[in-house]
């Protein structure tokens, strides 16, 4: 039996590597999966329990192994499913292929059963590549182009295969006009700046007294020559949330997060700087950098599309972040006058400090804060956290301390909910023999996480260390917008929008075969997290959390504390329990 379309599809994407794909099964993607189990042996199948996981699976294995991630969904419903995580893909400049079955060729414009225009649909997410295969011989060349751009251009393609084509016989192109003939490989190029930016850049940060450095994902993998410029320059340095893992957090220099989730000492570096050095990040928000024209700007980034847009650069360098400051640090002078750097450091240490107060504030019943606190000592070395986006974010942000050898990721550009269960399981799939821990918002949690706990279940056996932990912050709100509704907004909470029904999660935990584990007082939490870290399968702790305990940021504006105190006139449901849960926090 000769091999159809879609055997060939899948032969032809382990030849460009890939191994895994995550998706979902439908009629109108059934030639795939037929050709799924026969090619078992060379692609794992992960059956996801709804198609938008699948697609943040491929952009997690994208983040945790640099390779390109691969989902695969049926026509109309699945196809329209996958979207979610594939703007978080295309947000966070992240390889992913999303290949979707589309009806017969011959039903396409009559008003179809599942018919959706799948080329526009996907024209947005997928807009560097998304073509429909409408015919065998050009399913090499659409998956040979759809494989080489995501890797070139680090962006979503999608390909679009109608149902009767999946089960045509495969085509090798014939040698004549009009027919496209490709082939497989990609290595990216090395792309550094030529030698006369370098110098400009070096001479403007030679130039500074008190240099801050703000990183983010594109600096990943250049951690040593990260640290090396900073010892040079004396600078601090800043991480965007998606460049957490870029820098050790026991670094005396290292402030920390910026912007409204940022630190102190961040917010403090940036507002006193004269020279700002931007690496791999497009930080997105101009309020916490310095004041335009206060400071003088270098920025390095992969991507010439991302330069100049949050500060106006004097200097913008193109190239890889690793390779560019390695050029650039024979270059640069080292500072021997230190106070700003001794100063930076005296911020740094003063606010761990203030963090582990707050952490040990009491709250009714557990302070938030102290669940991510109570975690930091306790991270094995090489371990993987994923992180979603709610008032959980504040506490990954600030108080886990990030060590080298660890990876962390979550929803940057998109910042959507329900990325932090599909994360961990991709990252648990590409490194089954590390520890993976998600810290959740029970928001989260109800939106995707607790379908997904079903597919932890049916898969953990498989790793070889079967550690998956999810951290539920179970506040029975919908914390991070409440807080963003009085800080913002100067509205009152808005119970019919923001109040979470209260779910036993632990005990859900356990009716699907994993560990749970509850805590509703302070003084279980260290040991509720030695459990959960030494556990033989995958764990929900579920923590009991005060939603009043305030998601400070660093630096409190006039118009901030004037709309706080417009929602509390205003009659806030809970005016007295947040008053006394801030005052605590502030003083």
């Amino acid at each position: 039996m000769k091999d159809n379309v879609s055997d060939f599809l899948l032969h032809r994407l382990s030849e460009w590597g890939v191994k895994r794909i995550f998706g979902y099964p439908g009629d109108g993607i059934n030639g795939v999966f037929g050709a799924l189990n026969r090619a078992s042996d060379m692609i794992d199948f992960v059956q996801v329990r709804h198609e938008e996981t699948a697609a943040f699976m491929a952009c997690a294995h994208a983040k945790f192994t640099g390779e390109v991630g691969v989902c695969v969904a049926t026509s109309g419903p699945g196809a329209i499913h996958l979207l979610n995580g594939l703007y978080d893909a295309k947000l966070d400049h992240q390889p992913v292929v999303a290949i979707v079955g589309q009806q017969k060729r011959a039903a396409l414009g009559g008003n179809y059963q599942q018919e959706v225009d799948l080329i526009s649909l996907f024209k947005d997410v997928a807009h560097e590549y998304v073509h429909m295969v409408s015919t065998p011989a050009q399913m090499r060349h659409i998956v040979d182009r759809a494989m080489r751009i995501a890797q070139s251009e680090h962006n979503v393609c999608c390909i679009i295969i109608p149902n009767d084509v999946q089960e045509m016989e495969a085509e090798k192109p014939p040698r004549k006009h009009g027919t496209i003939h490709s082939g497989i490989g990609y290595e990216a190029p090395r792309t550094v700046p030529h030698a006369e930016e370098l110098q400009r850049a070096a001479d403007i940060l030679n130039a500074g007294d008190k240099v801050a450095m703000l990183v983010g994902a594109g600096a990943l993998h250049a951690t040593d020559e990260i640290l090396e410029v900073a010892d040079l320059l004396g600078a601090g340095i800043a991480k965007a949330l998606l460049g957490k893992a870029a820098v050790p957090d026991d670094i005396s220099y290292v402030t920390g997060s910026i912007g409204l989730l940022g630190t102190r000492p961040s917010y403090e570096m940036m507002t006193d700087c004269d020279t700002l050095l931007m690496v791999g990040s497009s930080f997105p928000y101009s309020e916490f950098l310095p004041e335009e024209g206060l400071a003088r700007g270098v920025q390095i980034d992969i991507n010439g599309r991302m330069l100049s847009i949050r500060y106006p650069m004097e200097v913008n360098l193109v190239g890889d972040s690793a390779e560019t400051l390695r050029l650039l640090i024979p270059l640069l002078h080292k500072k021997e006058e230190r106070s700003w750097r001794q100063r930076i450091e005296k911020n740094v240490a003063e606010w761990w400090e203030t963090l582990e107060d707050r952490a040990m504030e009491s709250a009714n019943p557990i302070n938030p804060q102290r669940v991510v606190q109570e975690l930091s000592p306790r991270l094995p070395d090489d371990c993987i956290i994923t992180c979603d986006s709610g008032s959980v974010t504040n506490w990954y942000a600030r108080n886990l301390k990030i060590r080298r050898g660890m990876m962390a990721s979550l929803s940057g550009g998109l910042a959507t909910m329900g990325g932090g269960v599909p994360y961990a399981m991709a990252a648990k799939f590409a490194h089954p023999e590390r520890l993976v821990i998600a810290l959740i918002g029970d928001g989260a949690m109800q939106m995707l996480g607790m379908n997904e706990m079903l597919t932890i279940g049916k898969y953990w056996r498989r790793w070889s260390d079967p550690r998956l932990i999810v951290m539920v912050l179970n506040n029975r709100d919908l914390n991070q917008v409440t807080w963003e509704q009085r800080a913002m907004a100067g509205d009152p909470k808005f119970d019919a929008s923001q109040d979470l029904p209260d779910f036993p999660y632990a005990r859900f935990a356990e009716l699907v075969g994993l560990m749970g584990i509850r805590v509703d007082q302070p003084e279980q939490i260290a040991d509720a997290w030695n459990r959960a870290i030494g556990a033989d399968r995958p764990v929900v702790l579920e923590a009991y959390a005060d939603p009043d305990v305030p998601p400070l940021p660093p630096h409190i504006t006039f118009k901030q504390a004037k709309a706080y105190a417009s929602a509390i006139l205003q009659g806030d449901p809970d005016s007295v329990d947040i008053i006394k849960a801030s005052m605590k926090q502030i003083f």
